[in-house]
């Protein structure tokens, strides 16, 4: 865009080309359908859906891999190689053509950092005070972040529309092969039972569905819901208004307790609300929790 005389503005279009969607690397994604369709098949139709046989990569196995398509999509890559290069190649040349980073080795730290934080509130203090730079300094290094497709920032939802702008978001990578690399994971069972074993899952999900969006043409409508009291909803779908949420569990057992904030939620939201709520987990087949609440498999995200 740098390179660009003029600014074409109302003259272009522009395309987020994110990496693949686990149903782009199982080669089952077929022509986008409206996003209003997806989240009507899955939350109004859920009991008539038909089961969305994926013969895809096993959850660890994905979080791992990610959807760069070499390491992706071809077995014989060879994965820490591939993916240090990666992160050689973005720091020297994509960096820079954002914006001048002098000291790239601190910045590669704090590239780290930010991995270890995937699925948190971004804290921009803490960030700041373990990378050894400025809170200003970190708040703009985030901003290359987004602008060089690493990171997605989940915004927190409120009714009123300007403070979804000042309150704090939370800090996703788009790909979980890269977040688990940069923290270190190079196994699929020490990063599903690991510390990082959650934030990962999480972060797959809700990429899964910034992409589902971006493949679409469409602006990613997520929020999450946190409330002084401690309810929390990991992710939230707002389509026309209505509101869809969903939370996200890495288990193959999911219980009904799993559904009590989906349930307490959709009770305050009311109306806005929509009938179900959705809890992605580790299961092969939809399996009702309460009557308003049923665990899918977390390949049906996106």
């Amino acid at each position: 865009m740098h390179g660009v005389a003029q600014s074409l503005a109302g003259r272009a279009a522009v395309v987020s080309l994110l990496p693949l969607s686990w149903l782009e690397a199982a080669g089952a994604a077929g022509e986008a359908e409206d996003m209003t369709k997806v989240l009507a098949g899955l939350f109004d139709d859920l009991p008539r859906s038909p089961a969305r046989k994926v013969a895809g990569l096993p959850l660890g196995e994905w979080i791992l891999t990610g959807g760069y398509p070499e390491p992706c999509l071809r077995s014989g890559v060879d994965r820490r190689l591939w993916f240090g290069s990666y992160v050689q190649t973005y720091l020297e040349r994509d960096v820079r053509m954002v914006t001048n980073v002098g000291d790239l080795r601190t910045y590669a730290v704090f590239l780290r950092l930010c991995a270890m934080r995937t699925g948190q509130i971004l804290n921009l203090s803490d960030i700041a005070r373990d990378a050894g730079i400025s809170v200003p300094t970190a708040k703009r290094w985030v901003s290359i972040l987004e602008a060089s497709g690493q990171v997605f920032l989940l915004p927190p939802f409120f009714a009123n529309l300007g403070k979804r702008l000042v309150k704090s978001p939370k800090l996703y990578f788009l790909d979980t092969g890269l977040a688990s690399f940069l923290c270190g994971l190079h196994d699929a069972e020490a990063a599903m039972q690991g510390p990082m074993g959650g934030a990962l899952v999480e972060t797959a999900v809700v990429s899964a569905w910034v992409k589902a969006f971006c493949n679409r043409g469409e602006p990613p409508a997520l929020f999450f819901y946190r409330s002084h009291d401690g309810l929390e909803v990991d992710l939230i779908v707002d389509m026309g208004g209505r509101l869809h949420p969903m939370e996200i569990k890495a288990t193959a057992t999911p219980l009904p307790g799993h559904a009590a904030p989906l349930e307490k939620w959709m009770g305050l939201a009311g109306s806005r609300s929509a009938d179900r709520g959705i809890l992605f987990a580790e299961v092969e087949a939809p399996v009702p929790l309460t009557p308003r609440v049923s665990a899918v498999p977390w390949s049906w995200a996106g």
